[in-house]
């Protein structure tokens, strides 16, 4: 299976959001990006993200997974984007910074650090465990 990260700004759509939606969770729509909408698009249900806060506070604090595979965003007039749905899986007792990311070696190559600003974006199953492993998970 693979792995992810979606980025949400807490003040929009925090991870304290995502945990009050419940087993229902909730969709993952507004990515109007082409490279983020492919991501969305390989995304397959049971793999799991790691939920990180943009802008505020920098730090992957969580983990979600995909409960319904990719289909069409009805905020999207073009028709032209999608969205999956996803429910929480647990907060990350130790918040992962983006400072602690681009300090630890192993994650040098995370899509993360190359390219910051993709909202939607595959981790590596060793980028995985090494997040983890910081996050004392």
């Amino acid at each position: 299976m693979a792995h992810w990260l979606v980025k949400s700004e807490p003040s929009t759509w925090s991870f304290d959001d995502q945990l009050a939606a419940g087993e229902k969770g909730t969709n993952w729509n507004g990515v109007r990006n082409h490279a983020a909408k492919l991501n969305l698009m390989a995304m397959k249900v049971g793999e799991q993200a790691f939920f990180y806060h943009s802008n505020q506070g920098k730090a992957i604090v969580g983990i979600v997974e995909v409960t319904i595979a990719y289909y069409p965003d009805p905020t999207d007039a073009t028709g032209r984007f999608g969205m999956v749905d996803f429910k929480a899986v647990r907060a990350l007792e130790t918040p992962v910074t983006l400072d602690a990311i681009k300090a630890d070696r192993r994650l040098a190559e995370m899509v993360l650090v190359k390219n910051s600003r993709l909202s939607v974006q595959p981790v590596a199953a060793e980028e995985w465990r090494a997040v983890l492993s910081l996050a004392k998970a």
